[in-house]
């Protein structure tokens, strides 16, 4: 029996929009989803009782990260990364390549993978398909992610080709070297911005037969409408009875483009980033609630919303918790801006279901891009 199956339920007539369910050994995920960001083990300033509360079915963890600190032997000892933070749904881990590619100046590039040097104490390290497949085991994740090779934006042809080529490598080894069955590995595509490249790292890693497919090396900096046309242009070679994960990608107008280009999965840091700026999304845009013109504004965030924080406390609350540095203001925000975007998907399941999607992106985007704060 596989770690995790997938079932697509309906299919939208007008766009390549997709309803799933997706099952994993910690329970079943309603597809579309966006997945809350917990780095070191945490959904920053929150309790796992309150990311479920929330609407959070799945989580992701850094594997990066927790290798540094507290290493993965601590958490194998704990009984695994579920039993260490005390989440009980679904995790899903990536495999460290972002992180350990983006160190640029600390890190040396090989076929076998990357020595680089930790950003806490410049310690030596080096991490390869094997050696990130071996932290991801022992952090016992529902799914683990491919090593892979991101490009940064722009980048040369040959830069983008090699690292196609890398990512093809290691994801057969990732694939040789996994033994816990109760985890599936989920491939990764990657190919930058140039569209031939994209289908071939689709065929070489599709030909894996992976239960699950991550598109890497978008949001890197690209003009949006970029990332679409390589969205769209990849549907046609990607497995329709597997998941897609759009990694790094978290905005709600990304969210809703990227169903209608056919993801399933969806994760990024910008909603607990932004709301520890004080910044807020909205059903009429972005809230900027540091800012001095709400310091006698006494209504909810968001008046549509029915979250914890709009249900209780007011703008003029929150800046104040804001610009004192108090921490419960950076919950607040926090706990708004999950709940924001988990229910949007909720929301754009509901209207997948019921053949509406397209009359709730006209609606969604007519009230988003008003200005009506």
């Amino acid at each position: 029996m596989p770690a995790v199956t997938f079932t697509v339920l309906k299919r939208d007539r007008a766009t390549g929009a997709r309803l799933g369910r997706l099952k994993t050994p910690h329970g079943t995920i309603e597809t579309p989803i966006f997945m809350p960001v917990g780095t070191q083990a945490t959904v920053k300033t929150m309790t796992p009782e309150e990311v479920a509360g929330v609407g959070a079915q799945i989580i992701l963890a850094n594997t990066y990260h927790l290798y540094l600190r507290p290493g993965a032997d601590i958490i194998r000892e704990a009984g695994g990364l579920h039993n260490f933070m005390h989440w009980e749904k679904p995790i899903l881990t990536d495999s460290g390549g972002f992180q350990v590619f983006s160190l640029a100046d600390l890190r040396e590039i090989s076929d076998a993978g990357v020595t680089f040097r930790s950003h806490l104490d410049g310690s030596t390290h080096f991490m390869g398909p094997a050696e990130s497949m071996a932290v991801q085991e022992a952090l016992g994740s529902d799914i683990a992610m491919a090593f892979d090779e991101c490009v940064a934006y722009p980048a040369s042809r040959e830069e983008v080709e090699a690292g196609v080529e890398r990512t093809s490598r290691w994801a057969e080894i990732c694939l040789q070297v996994h033994r816990r069955e109760d985890q599936a590995v989920f491939g990764i595509i990657q190919g930058g911005v140039i569209p031939e490249l994209r289908r071939r790292s689709a065929r070489e890693i599709t030909a894996l037969d992976f239960p699950g497919y991550g598109i890497g090396g978008l949001s890197v900096g690209e003009p949006k409408e970029l990332m679409y046309s390589i969205l769209e242009d990849l549907q046609g070679y990607l497995p329709e009875n597997k998941p897609r994960y759009l990694m790094g990608v978290g905005s709600p107008d990304c969210l809703i483009e990227g169903v209608k280009r056919g993801v399933d999965m969806f994760d990024c840091v910008l909603p607990t980033r932004i709301a520890r700026n004080g910044t807020v999304m909205t059903t009429y845009g972005k809230l900027v609630v540091r800012n001095a013109a709400y310091a006698r504004d006494f209504r909810p965030l968001d008046p549509e919303c029915d979250c914890y924080t709009c249900r209780h406390y007011s703008r003029a609350y929150i800046r104040h918790l804001l610009k004192v540095d108090e921490i419960l203001g950076l919950r607040l925000t926090t706990i708004h801006n999950l709940y924001f975007l988990l229910k949007l998907m909720h929301r754009i399941r509901q209207a997948i279901a019921s053949n509406d999607l397209e009359a709730f992106e006209a609606d969604f985007y007519a009230k988003y891009n008003s200005g009506k704060i």
